[in-house]
Parts: C-alpha cells; sequence; structure tokens
C-alpha cells in the first residue's frame, strides 16, 4: 500500500511520441513525386536533363516561399548517390563553413563527394561567397543554394559562373489541389470542407505548397458534423499575408507592373497592381513619387494637366493620410490610365543631357551673352542680337547654339493630346527659322 504521506514526486509518464508535421510526412521521395516543377524536371528541362546523363553541376534555386527548392535538393543528393548536407546562411559562418569544407574534403578521400545545399544563399556577405569557389573548382562540394531574392543582384559574379541559375514557379492552384490530395490519402480522409471553401483554402496559401499543408493540417484536426462553407472556414482561418517584400523583388516587379499598366492606358491592370502594393503595406508616399514621375515621364506635355493632378493627390494623402488619402492616388493612376501619352519630352531631355556630354565646353554664340562691362562690349558680347518682341510676329529666328555645332533635333512631339497643338507651333518655328537663316 503507498505511503499517503510520502513527499517524493510521482514518477512522470513517458513522452507522447512526437507526431511529424503533415508537410514532412508527404514529402517526396523520388523526383517524379515533386509537384510543380515539371518545366526544369520534365525530360527536357534542366534538372530532368541533368540526371538523366548523370551530369550534376552547382546549381541556384531561385523561387518563391514553398515550391520544393530543399526537397528538389535532398533528392538530388539521393538520385546521384552524393552525401547530402543542408546549412542556412542566416545560422552559419566562416567557422561553420570551414568544418564543412573538412568533412568534405574528408569524404571525398572515402569515395563520395558532398552535395552542400545553402539555404537562403543570398544572406552570405561577398567575402562569405567566395569562400566556396575554390571547394566548387576541386570538387570537394557540389554546391545547391536556395534564394527567394533576384541572384543577379545578390549573389557576386564569380559564384554565378560557376553555378546554374534553376528558376522554381510558385504552385498553381491546380498543383496545391494535387497536393491536397496527397495530404489527404496520407490523413485518411476528405477536408471537411464544401467545394468553395476548398478553393478558397488552396487561395489562401498563394501559390505556397508548404503553407497550403499547413493550412490543410489545421483544418483536417477539427470536427464537424458537416462540411464547412466559405464564410464558416474564414471565421476559423486567418487569411495568410501576401508575400511582398519592400526592400526586395515583389517591390520591384510589382512598381514595374503599375508603372507598365499606367503606359499601357490598363486603367484596371494599374487600379490592381496599386492595390496589390497597398495591400503588401508599401508606403503610400513612396507611390505618390512614382506616379508623380509617370507623369512626367509617360504623359508628358500631351496633357500637362497630368503633373498637376498627380502633386494634388500627393498633397491630398498627405492631408487625409490613410486609408482616405490612398483614394486620391488611385484617381490619380487612372487619370494617368487614360491621359494621352508622349515620352517626348523625356526622350529631348535624354538626348540633350547626352549632347550636352559630347559638346562639352562650347560658349554660347557672343550675340546671346550678356556684356555689362565696356571690355565685353569691345569682345563682341551682345553684338547683332535681336530681340525677339521687337520682330513683327514675336520671332526673330536666331541661332542660340554655339558657333560651328550641327543645330540637333531633340524634341519632336507626338500627334497626341495636347502635343498635337505643340507640334503646329514647333512645325511652324522650324519653317520661319529656315526662311530667316536662323
Amino acid at each position: 500500500m503507498p505511503d499517503l504521506f510520502d513527499a517524493s514526486p510521482l514518477s512522470d509518464p513517458p513522452p507522447a511520441p512526437a507526431v511529424r508535421p503533415l508537410a514532412d510526412r508527404i514529402r517526396p521521395v523520388r523526383m517524379g513525386d515533386v509537384i510543380g516543377q515539371d518545366k526544369v524536371l520534365g525530360p527536357d528541362g534542366p534538372l530532368g536533363s541533368m540526371l538523366a546523363s548523370r551530369s550534376l553541376s552547382s546549381l541556384i534555386l531561385w523561387g518563391p516561399p514553398g515550391v520544393g527548392k530543399t526537397t528538389i535538393a535532398r533528392l538530388l543528393a539521393d538520385e546521384t548517390d552524393l552525401a547530402f548536407v543542408q546549412i542556412s546562411a542566416i545560422f552559419s559562418g566562416v567557422p561553420e563553413l570551414r568544418k564543412v569544407f573538412e568533412t568534405a574534403k574528408l569524404r571525398r578521400r572515402q569515395g563520395r563527394g558532398t552535395l552542400l545545399f545553402v539555404d537562403e544563399i543570398h544572406r552570405f556577405n561577398k567575402a562569405q561567397q567566395d569562400s566556396f569557389l575554390p571547394h566548387m573548382e576541386d570538387g570537394t562540394i557540389l554546391l545547391v543554394g536556395a534564394t527567394t531574392e533576384n541572384p543577379s543582384f545578390e549573389l557576386n559574379a564569380a559564384l554565378m559562373s560557376r553555378a546554374q541559375v534553376i528558376v522554381l514557379e510558385r504552385l498553381s492552384l491546380r498543383d496545391l489541389e494535387l497536393l491536397a490530395q496527397r495530404a489527404e490519402r496520407e490523413l485518411g480522409r476528405k477536408l471537411p470542407l464544401t467545394a468553395e471553401a476548398r478553393d478558397a483554402l488552396l487561395d489562401m496559401a498563394d501559390g505556397d505548397g508548404r503553407a497550403a499543408l499547413n493550412l490543410i493540417e489545421q483544418v483536417a484536426a477539427w470536427r464537424t458534423d458537416a462540411p464547412l462553407d466559405q464564410p464558416a472556414m474564414a471565421q476559423r482561418l486567418m487569411r495568410r499575408a501576401a508575400k511582398y517584400d519592400k526592400g526586395g523583388d515583389e517591390h520591384y516587379n510589382l512598381i514595374s507592373a503599375l508603372h507598365k499598366s499606367v503606359r499601357g492606358s490598363d486603367p484596371d491592370a494599374a487600379l490592381y497592381w496599386l492595390a496589390r502594393m497597398l495591400e503588401g503595406g508599401e508606403d503610400p508616399r513612396y507611390l505618390a513619387r512614382r506616379i508623380t514621375r509617370m507623369a512626367v515621364e509617360d504623359i508628358g506635355l500631351a496633357d500637362p494637366a497630368a503633373q498637376r493632378h498627380c502633386l494634388d493627390a500627393w498633397a491630398l494623402y498627405e492631408r487625409l493620410g490613410s486609408p482616405e488619402g490612398e483614394l486620391a492616388l488611385a484617381q490619380a493612376v487612372i487619370y494617368l490610365a487614360l491621359a494621352p501619352k508622349s515620352n517626348a519630352g523625356y526622350v529631348a531631355y535624354k538626348a540633350a543631357r547626352a549632347e550636352a556630354r559630347r559638346t562639352g565646353s562650347l560658349m554660347p554664340p557672343a550675340h546671346i551673352l550678356n556684356a555689362p562691362t565696356q571690355m565685353m562690349k569691345d569682345q563682341g558680347y551682345g553684338a547683332g542680337y535681336a530681340y525677339d518682341h521687337d520682330a513683327a510676329d514675336g520671332f526673330s529666328g536666331q541661332n542660340y547654339f554655339p558657333e560651328g555645332m550641327k543645330r540637333p533635333v531633340l524634341y519632336t512631339p507626338v500627334e497626341r493630346g495636347f502635343e498635337r497643338e505643340l507640334k503646329k507651333r514647333l512645325d511652324w518655328f522650324v519653317s520661319q527659322r529656315l526662311k530667316r537663316g536662323g
């Protein structure tokens, strides 16, 4: 009989076995099981061709989160009988890299190669990236780096010249549905969702397979009497934030999409990309500045009011703040998209800068120089200058370029918007200048 007054602690029950996450349980075991990357893994794809010829080279896997970069690297090692070693650039420094290289050299002397998978490789600095080079060149390691950032911006040229960049794509809704079916087979039951709710669930993953499996694992744990519809599911799940890095590729990709949609006179697309950036947390002041630049660069003098419209929208945002002020930016985007387009002023400015660099320090012609002193008058400054207001039509037709410089044509207005009127004026001035020998 146990002593009721025994103060010794009761023994703890044995720990329950850890449950492996669903994403790990259904991780592909052969390359043919990988979903969504047929372009690179198919027979005619770069990785498919490498595996078929058994001639694997160092690689940089570039793609968004949750598209299979780690899985593909692990399977490449399996299918080429290389030891798989994984490190993360976030947690590794030079001492860790030195240990990895020494172990790989020892393994190589024993007759086996090493596939070194470096996650977030773009986080290594230039010196750390350079440390891989000799070990790649002598065959100590076969490097497979993974990055969500554009390698041409984040990796140094020496490393890029020794590795082939493989672009992996975000998963489509069809790919995510195949992933959901695989998950259901592993779980042994269907997800308790209506068809509409199921589509909404996969849409929430935003092309990220890992995120989709995490959502599926949450939903599979629910105990319901009947399938949940989309509103009921939305009450239980938080929508995943859209992938957007205000300082990375996505920032530049989306502002490029917004700018080109405005230039292409598509207000719907322009509004969509503006909304995508705002939803991602972009600073509206940055957008106000870029929208104003679009007015100068792509609308120009075809609609001079466009610049004023953008500045007013910018000022309205400063007065109202978010979210009310964002409507002013949206209206500016619509105005720009529907405005007549001309980059003639932009082209003329760039041509003028190029001409200025080419001609160096040529002096203006003497007749348009001021002569505040008698010495300057004696040297001919201002001599022969024709005061345009004295001409009957307000135009003298004189030359204003440096003596001996061939007159360039810099500004060529288009036949659109207000520039159509400017072109008429310019053509008249050109014809009169020719008549008057200027």
